[in-house]
């Protein structure tokens, strides 16, 4: 094949492009066709996509689009490399390796390790995983953060960074699992025997070990999400006793106001000459009255102790 070479080994060949029409499918071989509908399926693909062709024994092929990098806070913000894959040959189109800080010379040196096409792949793999890695790494700092955080000063800003963190996380599995896919890909494609490569099995381990950071950070969170909506029920359910308790101590004197506030002609408690003192009395006796029976059946609770600080429930 005349294609240029990033990156060639005796048993296999690297070809990586800026753009699909730099391909010469006139020297693409027994792929040629299989190449060139590759290419016109890839043309507007912006998203996750993995194909698999096992029709042609010894000529079978992986192809497909992967998004490697994905900024948090936009959608549309993302990078996104086309692959085709064979046992001899990978090409890659706009994959550029300074999108995930990872250094050509670097990259090529560890391809030297390598045995066939299927092993180069999965480096490159290694060190989008590695890169993805690593800001999962920063992550549990901002997590450890929060979570104290939360014990200090818990309010709806803290809630907010719980489900930004959340999101976060989401984004990262996002891009975990279609590396995933591949690696399943890979073996339903070529058969158990290519999972023996030093590479193929570094980047599985990486693949899981990414994977399971993502699992475990994302249980925290919703652990944290929990932890936030039992508080909030907590307090919600406060709030409300609170205000039933005020409403009952408010109602006897709602309701001797109601009754001596009629306008009947014949009310002698009017013409008392103490019938101001004795209202008050009485209101006062039934008010008393009542908010001993209600702390006699603990219908109270908490409700009129102070916040203390750094307290989740008191």
């Amino acid at each position: 094949m005349g294609m240029e070479k990033e990156y060639s080994e005796d048993n296999w060949k690297w070809y990586r492009y800026d753009h699909l029409d730099e391909i010469e499918f006139n020297e693409a071989g027994d792929y040629k066709g299989a190449l060139q509908e590759w290419a016109r399926n890839t043309t507007e693909n912006k998203t996750n996509v993995m194909e698999i062709d096992t029709s042609e024994r010894d000529k079978e092929f992986l192809s497909g689009s992967l998004i490697y990098q994905q900024k948090v806070k936009e959608q549309h913000k993302n990078s996104v490399f086309h692959y085709f894959l064979t046992r001899d040959f990978l090409i890659t189109v706009n994959f550029d390796s300074s999108v995930i800080q990872s250094d050509d010379s670097l990259l090529l040196k560890k391809m030297d390790y390598t045995h066939n096409a299927i092993d180069g792949f999965f480096v490159i793999l290694g060190e989008i995983l590695s890169d993805n890695i690593q800001k999962i790494d920063k992550f549990e700092v901002r997590l450890n953060e929060l979570l104290w955080k939360i014990k200090d000063k818990n309010n709806i800003n803290r809630l907010e960074e719980i489900y930004e963190l959340r999101h976060q996380i989401l984004v990262w599995k996002n891009i975990m699992i279609p590396v995933k896919e591949i690696r399943l890909g890979v073996e339903e494609t070529f058969g158990e025997g290519v999972t023996e490569g030093t590479e193929f099995k570094r980047t599985c381990k990486r693949i899981e070990r990414g994977y399971t950071l993502v699992r475990e950070y994302q249980q925290e969170i919703d652990d944290l999400v929990n932890f936030e909506e039992m508080v909030s029920m907590h307090r919600g359910n406060e709030i409300v006793k609170t205000l039933t308790v005020i409403t009952t101590l408010m109602t006897p004197i709602a309701s001797w106001g109601a009754l001596w506030g009629m306008n009947f002609k014949v009310m002698p408690e009017l013409e008392w000459k103490y019938g101001y003192l004795f209202s008050i009395m009485i209101i006062a006796a039934t008010t008393a009255g009542l908010y001993i029976m209600l702390v006699k059946k603990g219908w109270m609770g908490d409700i009129l102790r102070g916040k203390k600080k750094n307290s989740f429930f008191k």
